[in-house]
């Protein structure tokens, strides 16, 4: 058999070959990567078939290569904790990035594809914070080199775990044109808000649920804070609108303000509230996003995506609505799509440009039109109702309906105002002169409304 550096050319060469072993290195041995191992293992001989390659996983690299492990170790391969043993293997011809952070990662990534091997992560952090880096380091690798020599970098794990959108992205819109995809992409979340929905859970009953099931981090800052949502959301809108942006400009609220009351008049209103991320066309080479919780209509695709579930909605002038509803996370379910990458490779299904081409003219706008909840706490005084219609008038802000529940407790003395669609620069305004009022307790809260067909008909 030939060196490996002078056969592993590219997924198209690994394709075309004599019938060859194509040897993956894997960075972290933990839940995903034992994952992937497994149904290496167990399907081993359909990919065999699939593909006309024996894959094997050669080395895993880990932190601690005495520590028992819930995965078999196949035969040939070593378990390893210095990455040059993979980084340095010239018989290696994929490096899965399962490890994550940013900065070791950063540089395994950077390092396997300048030594011309393919690489697999499902590392959304490190693709939100280095995806124009990592674009030129993948020219840079690729650099003279024909299509049969080229590597590839695949991250369909990345968004959404076992949800192919990234794959569906990248070729099922190729023809169309996207003007608006919103998803539930925390499962973490979701869960959460599925309790304080269905469960009359509060927040804080509601992550101790979640942590205890395992769904939350020890820091769960990311998971409520809407930070995981919005590095995924970043890359969405790259794939879909071309546009390169910082993921610290998209506008970004989580969960820990919401309140039992927020859902009790979300199901006065017939239907439920979701922290989406949401990225819209607005106009000619412009576009916006935003992290937010969202109420949601009974009757919409979203409302019914419960627990851990992930789900994607893209709207587009061809195929009008698409829905991607699946697994955002797990072992096997983000395995899955890691193993989906490299089976595509070892097919040569070649993906040149894997966050589709920029349209470097094409730009974020710090702000968007909605139709908006607002939520106030009050203690008693007169004239409340005028002074809010008045505070909106004075913003431009027309208020479409007053909710009010009936008091039962005083420090949960809350009601809801429903606006028409205005800009949420208009709703910051309103919200920071009511919150200054004398019955006014505490910060007010809003969220969009997902949809501007949201009243029900009769």
């Amino acid at each position: 058999t030939p060196p490996s550096s002078s056969r592993r050319l590219s997924s198209l060469s690994m394709a075309r070959a004599a019938p060859t072993t194509i040897k993956i290195g894997i960075f972290g041995g933990g839940t995903v990567g034992g994952g992937i191992v497994d149904i290496i293992t167990k399907k081993k001989a359909y990919f065999t078939d699939l593909t006309g390659h024996d894959i094997q996983v050669k080395k895993v690299c880990v932190r601690d290569a005495t520590k028992e492990r819930d995965w078999a170790v196949p035969d040939g391969c070593d378990i390893v904790t210095d990455y040059d043993d993979i980084l340095n293997d010239d018989d290696i011809d994929v490096v899965v990035e399962v490890m994550g952070g940013t900065t070791d990662a950063k540089d395994i990534v950077y390092r396997s594809l300048r030594a011309s091997k393919n690489v697999v992560t499902a590392n959304k952090a490190l693709i939100a914070a280095h995806l124009e880096e990592i674009e030129g380091v993948l020219e840079e690798a690729n650099e003279g080199k024909g299509p049969d020599e080229e590597v590839e970098f695949r991250y369909e794990a990345a968004v959404c775990g076992g949800i192919p959108i990234i794959r569906s992205l990248q070729s099922d819109f190729v023809g169309d044109e996207i003007t608006m995809i919103s998803g539930i992409i925390n499962g973490c979340t979701n869960f959460m808000l599925t309790s304080m929905d269905k469960g009359g859970k509060s927040y804080d009953e509601a992550l101790a649920e979640a942590s205890r099931l395992g769904y939350a981090e020890a820091d769960p800052t990311l998971d409520v804070g809407g930070f995981d949502a919005r590095s995924k959301l970043r890359i969405l809108m790259r794939l879909a609108y071309g546009v390169e942006v910082d993921e610290d400009e998209i506008p970004c609220r989580g969960i820990t303000d919401l309140t039992k009351v927020d859902f009790e008049y979300a199901k006065m209103l017939g239907g439920t509230i979701k922290l989406l991320g949401v990225t819209e066309k607005v106009g000619e080479n412009k576009v916006t996003a935003f992290v937010s919780p969202c109420y949601v209509t009974e009757d919409d695709s979203l409302f019914s995506v419960n627990g851990a579930t992930n789900a994607v909605e893209v709207i587009s002038d061809n195929l009008k609505s698409s829905t991607y509803i699946g697994q955002g996370a797990g072992r096997y379910p983000t395995a899955n799509s890691c193993i989906n990458d490299v089976i595509a490779l070892a097919k040569s299904d070649s993906t040149p440009r894997p966050f589709n081409p920029l349209v470097p003219e094409t730009m974020m706008v710090n702000n968007y039109d909605s139709v908006f909840f607002l939520r106030l706490r009050y203690r008693d005084a007169l004239g409340i109702t005028r002074q809010c219609g008045e505070v909106c008038e004075k913003h431009g802000v027309s208020i479409h309906s007053i909710l009010q529940n009936p008091v039962t407790k005083r420090e949960d003395a809350a009601f809801v105002i429903m606006t028409e669609k205005v800009s949420v620069s208009a709703i910051k305004a309103v919200c920071a002169e009511l919150e200054g009022l004398d019955w006014c307790r505490g910060p007010a809260f809003y969220m969009p409304v997902l949809r501007e067909d949201w009243i029900r008909s009769a």
